[in-house]
């Protein structure tokens, strides 16, 4: 069997801020198709990586699919003067989690029973709230309690406003402060959802790298005061070891990083230095099924608890959960929402997390096949399959 083509799709989807999602699909000389995802946090980040994977044809295609590790050495090896952070990381994701679902198609059998089966029978998930419902008391309310009512106990959200912040970009860092009026409304918020949800349910908190040291350590504070939170996401910019190291020594709540981690050499000094609670690989970033397989059992080794990141569409979902299947020291997954039907429409078979927990088929490979039909009715133009084969 060898490699024909890799195809990047980047399709309009509704459901995330951005969008669009960034699939990709490799295709081989025997019908057998691998499907992956790299959907980044910008337009301008998407279609950069997109370019990057249609040169990838120029370097794989007639590789044999199932020589998946030679396969990832060689792409990263490729960018080595790029670094090994963003982009060289993004493909090579992609890639990894296309052959593996070629992998488990051909010998007929799930992701997970090629990593040394399960050690679970379902994947434990928490989900975000839809934040725009959250311009009213009664909004967050009703959000909330249709969350709860789901069966989800775990809910990640970011409370902090960007109105003070004149970046014009609601993830970005300038001057990493956030004054006293936004401290409240944040602890406000917070209230309102541990009130709302009760105290069994964990309330997980995104502060998305923006803050300083200072400022990151006096808002953390005041959310345990306020909502007793279970723990804080990306407190600092992810650059610097020390900041994060002075923030988890002040605060009480558990600290969280990873999603802007990038292989398994950057996540090293994190569990060497214990500079946090949990850690969250981005499959879809970090180097694929492969490399969040080798993370997971490096973080097993420290006894910190493994939680994916998901920022984009099903095949993160999934990827995820194949691994997590196999994974010990796993606490969570990650949905960016926790009503999936809009992920379902790219599938010819929906997801289940009904009970809040999401339920891995024994299909094989990845266990989902996108609809060919849904992703050309909405790709991009010049972001579709219509050059293969010219």
């Amino acid at each position: 069997m060898k490699i024909t083509a890799v195809v990047p799709w980047l399709v309009k989807f509704e459901g995330v801020g951005w969008g669009e999602y960034l699939f990709l699909e490799v295709r081989t000389d025997e019908g057998v198709t691998g499907w992956g995802e790299i959907t980044t946090t910008t337009k301008v980040a998407n279609r950069a990586v997109a370019s990057i994977l249609r040169h990838l044809n120029q370097l794989i295609v007639g590789d044999d699919p199932s020589r998946i590790e030679e396969i990832w050495h060689k792409i990263f090896r490729s960018f080595t003067y790029m670094g090994s952070r963003g982009a060289s990381s993004h493909v090579v994701s992609g890639i990894d989690i296309a052959l593996w679902d070629i992998r488990g198609k051909v010998l007929g059998l799930p992701i997970y029973e090629l990593l040394g089966g399960p050690v679970r029978d379902d994947i434990l998930l928490y989900t975000h709230p839809d934040q725009r419902h959250f311009t009213t008391r009664e909004g967050v309310v009703q959000e909330i309690r249709a969350i709860c009512d789901s069966g989800h106990t775990g809910i990640k959200f970011d409370p902090f406003p960007s109105y003070e912040r004149n970046t014009g970009f609601r993830h970005g860092y300038l001057d990493g402060q956030l004054g006293k009026k936004g401290e409240h409304e944040a602890a406000e918020l917070t209230a309102l959802i541990r009130e709302t949800a009760g105290p069994e349910v964990e309330i997980l908190i995104d502060a998305h790298g923006r803050f300083d040291v200072p400022t990151a350590i006096r808002l953390c504070r005041s959310l345990e005061e306020a909502g007793q939170i279970d723990w804080f996401e990306e407190p600092v910019p992810v650059e610097s070891y020390n900041a994060l190291g002075q923030v988890r020594d002040a605060v009480s709540a558990a600290i969280s990083v990873g999603e802007r981690l990038h292989t398994r050499w950057e996540f090293v000094p994190i569990l060497e230095n214990s500079l946090a609670h949990y850690i969250m690989p981005d499959v879809t970033w970090t180097g694929g099924i492969s490399e969040l397989k080798k993370i997971s059992t490096m973080a097993e080794a420290y006894y910190v608890p493994v939680s994916p990141h998901d920022a984009s569409g099903p095949i993160n979902v999934m990827a995820g959960a194949q691994v997590m299947m196999t994974v010990p020291n796993f606490y969570r997954l990650e949905t960016s929402r926790w009503d999936l039907s809009k992920y379902n429409s790219f599938l010819e078979t929906p997801l289940d997390n009904s009970g809040g927990r999401l339920k891995v088929p024994r299909a094989p490979g990845l266990g989902l096949e996108m609809s060919l039909e849904v992703l050309r009715a909405n790709a991009l133009e010049g972001f579709d399959d219509s050059w293969v084969g010219r």
